[in-house]
């Protein structure tokens, strides 16, 4: 594994597309910090992050010595009255102009945020991972990779739902370290079982306890993450050292995405969310 496989993300400095989420850090601060931590690519954050017109938005990436890998994109998969399609080539065209290729997606619920989702029957399932493939189609046209992102709020969430996508569908998983955990899977034991279906990773470590809270319906998402639920790579209950060796040893060739979601209330006075995503950079490079 080289550092130069590892990403940032604007969500580790509070910048999110949860309407509400909490105060969003300017791109400049952002991008600024990320490259002062050594960090040279990015996802790209939530719409209106970086400039919609793809030459703007690489000025100021470029402005930092930042490099695009790719982005989250909210899909709604199981509505038969909506198409997921329909809104997925602007993105696409964005991508290509960057240029980014990974496109990761999430099968959202349609509602705000993920404090709440509806529950799917055997009919809603077979429209979603139809759907997905569907998607992933079109991403796979463009020469881009397509990556499901199991997801804490999202019809994909918990164990039954990851292996449903599996067994049912051929697209590749984005391997989201803290969310497989929160939903109640062993990332650990998916990338043992299935290394092969790895197609892009989001590194987070995740104090459990806070995390059991969110399982069990005393803490919603949002209100765990304010509490620190995401904490710094090695310092939480996530066994990121054998994930990391594990998909090295099998070969995996992808982007390693620091992916730390914080909520914050006000402009930091102090160093911020930096202090974190640098601490978290040094234990990625310690693996080394």
């Amino acid at each position: 594994m080289s550092l130069d496989r590892v990403a940032g993300a604007p969500i580790s400095w509070g910048v999110c597309e949860v309407p509400g989420w909490g105060y969003q850090l300017s791109p400049e601060r952002v991008l600024r910090e990320m490259a002062e931590v050594g960090i040279r690519a990015t996802e790209l954050g939530p719409e209106g992050f970086l400039p919609a017109d793809a030459r703007a938005a690489a000025a100021v990436l470029e402005a930092n010595g930042i490099r695009a890998v790719g982005g989250f994109n909210p899909v709604v998969l199981h509505d038969p009255s909506h198409d997921p399609v329909e809104g997925l080539n602007a993105t696409l065209d964005l991508y290509e102009a960057l240029p980014a290729h990974v496109v990761v997606l999430a099968a959202v619920t349609g509602l705000d945020g993920y404090d709440a989702r509806p529950v799917l029957d055997d009919d809603g399932w077979r429209l979603l991972l139809g759907n997905l493939e569907r998607a992933a189609g079109v991403v796979w046209d463009r020469g881009l990779v397509a990556a499901l992102h199991p997801h804490v709020g999202t019809m994909v969430e918990r164990p039954d739902e990851v292996a449903r996508v599996l067994e049912g569908s051929s697209v590749p998983l984005c391997l989201d370290t803290g969310h497989l955990l929160i939903g109640g899977s062993d990332p650990v034991e998916l990338v043992r079982s299935a290394p092969e279906r790895v197609a892009h990773v989001h590194l987070k470590d995740v104090d459990a306890a806070l995390a059991a809270k969110v399982t069990a319906g005393s803490l919603t998402y949002t209100e765990a993450v304010a509490q620190g639920m995401y904490r710094v790579l090695g310092q939480g209950d996530v066994d990121i050292a054998t994930i990391v060796g594990t998909l090295e040893a099998d070969g995996y060739q992808g982007w390693y995405v620091l992916e730390q979601d914080t909520v914050l209330g006000t402009e930091p006075a102090d160093e911020g969310p930096v202090a974190a995503v640098r601490a978290s950079y040094q234990y990625v490079a310690g693996l080394l």
